[in-house]
């Protein structure tokens, strides 16, 4: 009996220690996935310095893990919550909501936690380098796209895109897909349409007018070629 008592407090322990190890180790290959992701990043901000490089490497791919962590954690648990039938629909979805908050929270505290550690390292230049390279230049891109296609906007109406356009990348960068990510982009561009059009821009027009130009402008560089 007391033997049995032993080996059950002993297969605890393990058990304990086997959930903590897989709590604290995520899988190598997605370990070495990160640092590559984290890598390409950092290259393009020619930092000229080894160490600061692999320090700052580090904490974004650590960025990309604990963000990981966090939603696959959040995801496990709802699966569970749409899976229990013993819940009416009702409770389900307060659950999820619960969970969903609750996770929402911790990132908004990574978040924070995340700026802090590249504030150390990195100037604030670099660092919007770093979120740019985390969404895939979305904002840069997305911007010159509007003063592309509207050569007549107001400094006003270019303050009102480019801040729309920031706070999407400040969600963006903490999505967990590239699918989530664009998303957010496509969430904000959404409301600086409904600005622009309250401005009195026929957004349709000028998106056509504009599609006619690039190609035009594609043509002619083909044809010097």
């Amino acid at each position: 009996m007391r033997l049995n008592k032993i080996n059950a407090g002993l297969l605890s322990i393990v058990f304990a220690f086997s959930t903590l190890s897989a709590q604290q180790h995520l899988d190598p290959e997605y370990i070495k996935v990160t640092n590559e992701r984290a890598a390409k990043i950092v290259v393009k901000l020619d930092l000229k310095n080894d160490a600061k490089e692999k320090a700052v490497s580090n904490i974004i791919a650590q960025q990309f893990r604990d963000l990981t962590e966090i939603q696959d954690g959040r995801d496990a648990e709802v699966k569970k919550v749409k899976e229990d039938t013993s819940l009416a629909k009702e409770k389900q979805n307060e659950k999820i909501d619960k969970l969903k908050t609750k996770a929402d929270e911790s990132i908004a505290k990574l978040h924070k936690s995340y700026l802090k550690k590249l504030g150390k390292e990195l100037s604030e230049d670099k660092i919007t380098e770093v979120k740019d390279g985390m969404t895939y230049g979305v904002l840069p891109i997305t911007v010159a796209g509007y003063n592309d296609m509207l050569p007549d906007l107001t400094a006003e109406q270019k303050d009102y895109i480019y801040k729309a356009l920031v706070e999407a990348r400040e969600h963006a960068m903490d999505a967990g897909s590239s699918k989530e990510k664009h998303g957010w982009f496509g969430k904000y561009k959404g409301r600086i349409n409904n600005y622009l059009s309250k401005q009195g821009y026929d957004l349709n027009k000028e998106s056509k007018d504009w599609h006619e130009r690039v190609e035009q402008r594609e043509k002619a560089k083909a044809d010097k070629k």
